[in-house]
Parts: C-alpha cells; structure tokens; sequence
C-alpha cells in the first residue's frame, strides 16, 4: 500500500515511523520479561521452592504469549489499512485468550507449580507491558499530522 503523501528522499514512511515504535515496545517487553524471570524465579523459590520457580516461568511464558502477540500483530500490520489491522488484531486477540484459557484448564488440577507466583508474574508482566507499550508511544517522536505541501496552482 503507497502513501498519499509525498515524502522526500530518505524521510522515514508513516509505517516505519509506527515500526520502529514498536520495535522498541517489543525490545522493552522482551527486557521486562527476562528480568521478570530472574526475579520471579529467584522469589518463587525463596518463597515455594521449585514450584515457585515453574509458577513464575509459566507466568512469564503466558504474558509473553498475552502481550508479544498483541505488539507483533500491530508490527505485522504497519503499512496495512485499519480494516486489516482491525481484522489481525482481533483474530490475534480471540486466539491468545483460546490459548491462554486451554493453558490454564490444563494447569487447574496440577501441583507442580504455585499459583500465586503464576499470577503475581503474569499481573506484573502483563501491567508491565501495557506501561512500556505506553512510554513507547508518548516517547515517540512520530508526528500525529502529515504535512502535505502547497498544490501548485
């Protein structure tokens, strides 16, 4: 899909603007996550043992899935029109909570794991992600307004 509007020689496009947004949205997501795991771990087997330590990698693994998907979807769909990205979203969307609901009906019965170190790394790397996704956007340098120059009538 091209841009209506013109853009000089080595001026980013809107879509690469929006890229490497998310670019950094999913580099800082990646950084949380390896850090939530380190900590999470260390925490969960200073709290539960071993089962904290399965608790909080299958935290970080389901926030990973919840919110990677959602930064990938937007990557993915950059330069698309907001009907496809609309579309991506929403069936990125309605699969990660297929996913994520089959993974915890499998987990329910199961003790190897602790369910409070689950959900305390899946809130801290889900609400995590959502504050790093935000300081992407409003740190961004990417304009709301596309100039286009003067018709020449």
């Amino acid at each position: 899909m091209t841009s209506q509007t013109p853009y000089t020689a080595g001026e980013p496009s809107v879509a690469d603007q929006v890229r490497a947004v998310l670019r950094r949205a999913l580099r800082h997501l990646l950084w949380l996550l390896a850090g939530l795991t380190v900590v999470g771990s260390l925490v969960g087997w200073l709290t539960a043992g071993a089962a904290g330590v399965w608790g909080a990698l299958i935290g970080v693994g389901i926030a990973l899935v919840f919110s990677g998907t959602t930064v990938l979807s937007n990557l993915r769909t950059a330069d698309a029109s907001v009907a496809v990205t609309g579309a991506v979203i929403l069936g990125a969307w309605l699969v990660k909570i297929v996913v994520v609901i089959a993974v915890l009906a499998l987990l329910q019965d199961q003790t190897f794991y602790d369910r409070n170190m689950l959900a305390l790394t899946l809130v801290v790397g889900v609400l995590g992600s959502v504050y790093l996704d935000y300081l992407a956007v409003t740190k961004s340098r990417m304009p709301y307004v596309q100039p286009t120059p003067p018709s020449q009538d």
